[in-house]
């Protein structure tokens, strides 16, 4: 276990977090990590290594395993409400689903309006099987993706429906859209711009339109870190990567604290099973905190 790592800037993120909490690493060695999910009832870590263009399975005895290889470049993935895998796609510019076994691969999206989408980069799913993504141009140069012209005029955020098919765009003017999340109501969808270093948020109409768009919170931090994979645990407090690892905030956008890391974070998700552990996928490395309050299980 590393030494303590947490930060406070706020009394109340000793509610979410032990103030002698460390770090520990579960497994090391990748490119660059992306995209954990944990299976609330086979008790398995999925996630991507985007760089390393594979997809690993981590199982609670420690054995790590490649479910998928070439995985596009593979970076965010959730599970649907099925329990099946839903992944961006990088190198294809694909949004997809599998079983969760990693067997066969069906394209549920990779055109708006004719073009290409730029690059799938975040994705969730609502309580209703409606899929929500982020799909900014990162995966379209050197790197974290294969260098070709963008199709489309803008970085878009996308609702899904995976009956009908249908894409709509909800939101094109982000600079570099990237993790996205909702409040546990679901009436406000978050959404950070990795170029921005912010977090915005927006009211979801009956209609299911993104109203009142506002700024909910700079990252603050001059360290290495951008913002990138956010969500929100089963209290509400929203948790985002960002400059020195992950941000904490309360439901009144007030920084609570950090989680620091001395790689870059790029993701994380609750698993374990009572979900009080915080797996955290940080460039080579994937790392666990216990927390106090449990994560919201995919499905």
């Amino acid at each position: 276990m590393s030494k303590n790592v947490i930060e406070i800037h706020d009394q109340r993120f000793l509610s979410v977090v032990h103030a002698d909490a460390g770090l520990e690493v579960v497994a090391n060695g990748f490119a660059f990590i992306e995209g954990p999910i944990w299976h609330p009832r086979d008790h398995h870590l999925t996630f991507s290594d985007i760089i390393g263009d594979t997809i690993y399975r981590w199982q609670a005895d420690g054995a790590v395993s490649v479910l998928r290889k070439p995985s596009h470049m593979a970076n965010g993935n959730t599970y649907d409400r099925e329990g099946r895998i839903l992944t961006c796609e990088h190198a294809t510019s694909r949004v997809t689903r599998s079983a969760a076994d990693g067997g066969r691969i069906e394209t549920l999206a990779s055109r708006y309006q004719g073009r290409e989408l730029n690059s799938p980069n975040d994705i969730v799913v609502t309580s209703d099987g409606m899929i929500y993504f982020t799909d900014p141009n990162s995966g379209r140069g050197p790197k974290f993706g294969v260098e070709r012209a963008q199709e489309l005029a803008f970085q878009g955020v996308y609702r899904l429906d995976p009956v009908s098919g249908e894409l709509t765009l909800l939101v094109d003017d982000f600079e570099k859209p990237n993790g996205l999340c909702f409040s546990l109501d679901e009436k406000i969808l978050f959404i950070n711009d990795t170029a921005r270093q912010h977090i915005r948020a927006f009211d979801l109409s009956d209609e299911g339109v993104l109203i009142n768009g506002r700024l909910w919170a700079d990252l603050i931090g001059a360290e290495v870190g951008v913002a990138d994979g956010m969500k929100v645990d089963s209290a509400g407090i929203l948790f985002c990567t960002g400059p020195g690892g992950v941000h904490v905030y309360d439901a009144d956008a007030t920084l609570l604290g950090r989680i620091r890391v001395s790689e870059q974070a790029a993701n994380f998700t609750w698993g374990d099973p009572d979900l009080k552990t915080l797996y955290i996928t940080a460039s080579t490395t994937l790392y666990r905190i216990r927390v106090r309050v449990p994560g919201q299980a995919l499905f």
